[in-house]
């Protein structure tokens, strides 16, 4: 009798010894479910934070804040065209311009919008005084009142000139865009400016008798 309840006691005690371990071990893993979902709460958000934030950057409001007047003063060129040109194939490169990069001054400026940043304000016009200020390719307020005063052949070699360095430009800035930039919409547009006004840069020296 006195060996039964000596092994009763310590059956007891296991088992005592057993729930007090569970329960030990449950409470840690309420404690480690707690801190895992608070922990897992963080990168989540941190993970979230970063793609919202990532959705666009620096680099993409500054293409598209440069962009904007640099296209401005494309379709200004343009425009000139259709009562100023002697050339058919100049007129009708200028019509294509003037229907690609309307649309294309609209999607940026909705961009910047939607991101809560500045317009540029004005036309092309007030922004060529700034060609030697950062952005590559802008005509001076010279250069564009001489192409102004000019027709027939003498306004087509100065318009393709011209075009071409003002091209060259707007590609410089698209490969710095798809380079780094974050804007997967945006980085399409710079795909698309480098491809388009690359082809047009071929078509013009052809058109000067460059190639």
């Amino acid at each position: 009798m006195t060996a039964y309840r000596s092994a009763l006691r310590r059956a007891a005690a296991a088992a005592a010894v057993t729930m007090a371990a569970s329960v030990a071990l449950a409470a840690c893993g309420s404690d480690a479910a707690s801190t895992g979902h608070a922990g897992h709460g963080k990168p989540s958000a941190g993970a979230s934070a970063p793609a919202s934030a990532g959705e666009h950057n620096a680099a993409d409001v500054s293409f598209a804040q440069g962009m904007i007047p640099h296209h401005r003063q494309a379709l200004e060129m343009a425009g000139l065209a259709a009562t100023r040109a002697a050339s058919q194939e100049v007129k009708d490169l200028a019509a294509e311009i003037e229907r690609a990069q309307q649309p294309e001054i609209d999607t940026l400026t909705g961009w910047l919008e939607s991101w809560g940043e500045d317009v540029p304000a004005g036309g092309s016009t007030d922004h060529s005084g700034h060609s030697g200020h950062g952005m590559t390719g802008m005509m001076s307020p010279e250069q564009m009142e001489k192409l102004e005063k000019s027709s027939g052949k003498e306004f087509d070699t100065a318009f393709l000139e011209m075009m071409i360095e003002h091209h060259k430009g707007a590609v410089a800035m698209a490969e710095a865009q798809r380079e780094n930039g974050s804007h997967g919409p945006a980085k399409s547009m710079a795909d698309e400016i480098v491809t388009t006004q690359g082809d047009e840069i071929d078509r013009m020296n052809e058109l000067l008798g460059k190639e």
